[in-house]
Parts: structure tokens; sequence; C-alpha cells
């Protein structure tokens, strides 16, 4: 502990005597050692000769920003843990402090309840780093998880992202496609915190009935309604301590978003049919495969409850942008269900590994998996080979793309070979002209194959075109999605 007293030293940093007061009262009744400072200049001379283990510290100082006493603290050796305060009007300001390394905020007014669970908090992770920083360092390093597996600079930096979050209490939001890995974020973000001897709550948002929801989420008391024959514990209660991950967040009802936000503000929160309050210390970790701004746009999804969320941003990476980080899993996966399944397999063969890379993968890592444990369930030998691929592999993606670009290309190639520049196809006429023709009029001849990339080139750019140079758009119409597109544009 970086203190000189047996007891934990807690800084204040609040301009309001009387508030400041109330605070360090309520501390030293539960057993800290505290100093209060009314302005941040005071608060600086005493952290550069006495580091406390927690600080906590108002926005709004009448000298300089907390925001400066903030980032002073995180470039000292052995930083405080930085809890921020913070009035409904300065909740970007807040947001931003966690971005900038603080612990956790919490919103006036608050309980003096909130308040020490989360100095408790913050004591709590700087015993775990302390105690276990080198073990906590190797286990970091041999995560088992494969969706962690990767070399790539889109992983990389979820890496360094989730690893920044484990210091803090923010709340963490996961963006990502279907099968990105976004559930075992909150299974690293918990295993790796102070509460991992805590639950660790995952409630799916997408498949919990609307008229069920608060009970599951709240709890409920018996006789509350038709079916509650006894008492019940919701997620939020189950998860006391613990870490409550909130999967496709955005399904949620705005109603039930309002009493979300209600109990992130004050850390209490009513089981249906009860009257009584409940304390209920939680780190939230939320994910969605939606696009949330976007959401808040629409009307779908509270911007206050989206700022109060989104203070630590993850944004997963789709399989087919992370490059040789496709094979890596495979291999990892290969390993792991040859276990299960008490295989020998030892790779995969130089084709099987090209249909990899260059398959789009749209059900991301949660597909890889299903397809490798297929072709390991149902055969045997030492080699992955292409004749194991499970039959549809690849067809949802291609024949889609395929259908699409050919279509296009029949109806409107005519008009294009006038404007093609490219001589040596245009032997093709012959080919193209045949939506003129009775089917058996023209003999076809091997000058006459277009080639597949060229057929996908001419469709996507005449897709392009007709959407006005939009190509999300483009792309939604030709059935794949807008990172293909672009990828493609770049290989031409």
């Amino acid at each position: 502990m970086p203190t000189t007293s047996k007891k934990t030293l807690v800084y204040i940093v609040e301009d309001s005597l009387s508030s400041g007061a109330l605070y360090s009262s309520q501390l030293e009744k539960a057993g800290y050692e505290t100093k209060h400072f009314v302005d941040g200049y005071s608060a600086l001379a005493a952290i550069k000769e006495i580091m406390p283990s927690v600080i906590i510290q108002d926005v709004c100082l009448p000298d300089i920003s907390g925001l400066n006493v903030l980032q002073f603290v995180n470039r000292q050796k052995s930083p405080a843990r930085v809890i921020i305060i913070t009035s409904n009007s300065s909740i970007d300001v807040a947001v931003d402090a966690m971005r900038l390394g603080g612990f956790d905020f919490i919103e006036k007014p608050f309980s003096r309840e909130r308040m020490i669970t989360s100095v408790q908090d913050a004591v709590k992770q700087i015993n775990l780093e302390s105690i276990e920083s080198k073990k906590v360092k190797t286990e970091v390093l041999s995560v088992p998880e494969i969706s962690f597996i990767g070399e790539s600079l889109a992983m990389k930096t979820v890496f360094r992202l989730l690893d920044s979050a484990l210091r803090s209490k923010a709340s963490v939001f996961v963006t990502g496609e279907s099968g990105t890995g976004k559930e075992v974020c909150a299974q690293y973000l918990h295993s790796f915190s102070a509460r991992k001897e805590a639950p660790l709550i995952a409630i799916n948002c997408a498949a919990i009935p609307g008229e069920l929801f608060e009970s599951e989420f709240f709890g409920h008391m018996k006789g509350s309604f038709s079916g509650a024959v006894a008492d019940r514990k919701g997620a939020v209660e189950a998860a006391n301590g613990g870490t409550l991950f909130l999967d496709e967040i955005c399904e949620m009802d705005l109603n039930l978003q309002a009493k979300l936000l209600r109990f992130l503000q004050t850390g209490t929160f009513t089981r249906v049919g009860s009257t009584n309050v409940i304390q209920s210390d939680v780190r939230v970790v939320c994910a969605t495969n939606r696009h949330p701004a976007a959401e808040v746009g629409e009307g779908r999804f509270r911007e206050d409850l989206y700022y109060r969320l989104n203070v630590i941003p993850i944004q997963l990476p789709p399989l087919r942008e992370r490059g040789d980080d496709i094979l890596l899993l495979a291999n990892s996966i290969l390993t792991d269900k040859n276990q299960e399944n008490e295989k020998g397999f030892g790779q995969f063969s130089s084709d099987v590994q090209s249909m990899f890379m260059k398959y789009d993968w749209p059900g991301n890592i949660r597909e890889l998996q299903n397809i490798i444990e297929n072709m390991v369930v149902i055969h045997s030998g030492d080699e992955i080979t292409l004749d194991m691929l499970p039959e549809n592999f690849a067809q949802s993606g291609l024949n889609i793309t395929f259908q699409n670009t050919f279509s296009h290309h029949r109806v409107n190639n005519h008009s294009n070979n006038h404007s093609n520049s490219h001589s040596n196809y245009n032997s093709n006429s012959h080919l193209n002209n045949d939506a003129h023709t009775e089917e058996g009029d023209h003999r076809y001849e091997i000058k006459d194959i277009i080639p597949m990339w060229l057929v996908e080139k001419n469709a996507i750019e005449k897709a392009i075109e007709i959407c006005d140079g939009n190509i999300p758009l483009a792309a939604a119409h030709l059935g794949v999605s807008a990172s293909t597109i672009y990828r493609k544009i770049k290989s031409w």
C-alpha cells in the first residue's frame, strides 16, 4: 500500500467544504483515513508528497480541471485509483475522465453506500495487482480462450483496451458482428479482475419475453404476478460483487432502459412486487451486433444510457478482416477439437488454408469452430483436406455473389462491351449476345468463358454506379458486406 498509515488513505478533492466534510466523516466511520482538499493545486502538492490509495475527486474545481489532477496521478509510478464525482450536466466529462484512466464515476446526489462500495472496489483492485501481479501477467499471456489468439493490428488494439479496462470499474460496451467473441470479452474482464471470485451473470436481452424482462433483471416477490410461486433473485442481485454481462443490449425495451439507467446511477433497485430497496455492486459489460449510435439516432436506445454504458468502447473486428489470424485460430481450434474427439489431425492442407483465407466468414469465429468440429468428428487422418470440407461450406457466400454478379453481367454486358477497354475480352461478345438468341443457336467455346474475377468486378462496379457511389447500399443489394467490397476494390 502506498500509504504511511495502517489505514487505507483516501484523498477527497471537493471544493464544497460541507460536502467534503460529509464524505470524510462517512469514510472514516467505515475505517479509512481521509484528507480533504478544496482545490486542485493543494491536492497535487499532497500527492507529490504521499500518494494515497484512492482519490475521490470532483470534476469541477475552482483552479484547475479535475482531469488535470487525474492525468498527473496516472503519470506517477504507483498511481492511486481515482473516483470521479460528477453531476448530470457533466456526465460527458466524467466519461472522458474514465477513458483517461479513472477507476469509477458517481453522480450527485449519491448514497454513502455507493461511495464506500466504489472505494472498496478500488482497494480490491490495488490488492489484486500488488499480490498477484506476476501470476496475472502469466495467465493473461496464456488465456485458453481461442478468440483471444491473434497478431493482427485490430486485435492488438482490442487486447490493449481490455487490459486497461481491468484497472477500472467502468462499463465496457463491446460491439461486433455475431460470432466475433463478445461474450469472451466479458469472461476475460471478469476472470482477471478483482471480481473474479464473485459471479459472472450473463443475460441475453433478445431471448427474454418483454413481459418477463423486469423480473429476470431485478427479480420478483411471490405472488407479484401469475406464475410467481416464490421469491426470486434477478440477474442484478445474483451478480452482486461480480460482473453483469448484458448481451444484445439494443434489444432492451425502453421502459427497462430507464430502470437500468437508474440502477447504474444509484446502485440500487427493487424487485417486482416489492418496495424494499436493494443494493447491488456490479461491473457492467454489454454487447450488441448493431450500431448503438444509430439505434440512439432512431430513438430505440436512450442517449443517456448509451453514454453511461459506452465508457470503454471495444470494437471486435470480423474474422475476414483479421488476415493471418484466421489460420492461427484454425490451428488452435483443430488442436482443441482433436483433444475433445481423440483424433490426430496435424494440419490443414494448403488448399484448405487457401480457401479459409479467401472465404468471407459471415459467421466469424463461431462458424470457423463449427466447420472444423464437423470435419474432425466425421473424418480421420493426419491432415484436413479439401474433400473433408462440409458440402455447403462457402456456398452461402459464393453463390449469392455469383448469382448477383452473373445476372448483372448478362443484362448489362452488351452495353459494357462498347466501353470495355480490355481488348482481350472482346471475343466474349458471342456469349454476351446469347441473351438475344434462342438456346442452342450458339456453340460455346473455351474463349467464351469469362474469368470469375472480371464478372464479379463488373457487377460490383455497376452496382456502385447504380447506387451513386454508395458502397454500403450497393453491398446490401449484392448480398455481401460492405467490407467485402472495400477489400475487393483494394485487391484490384
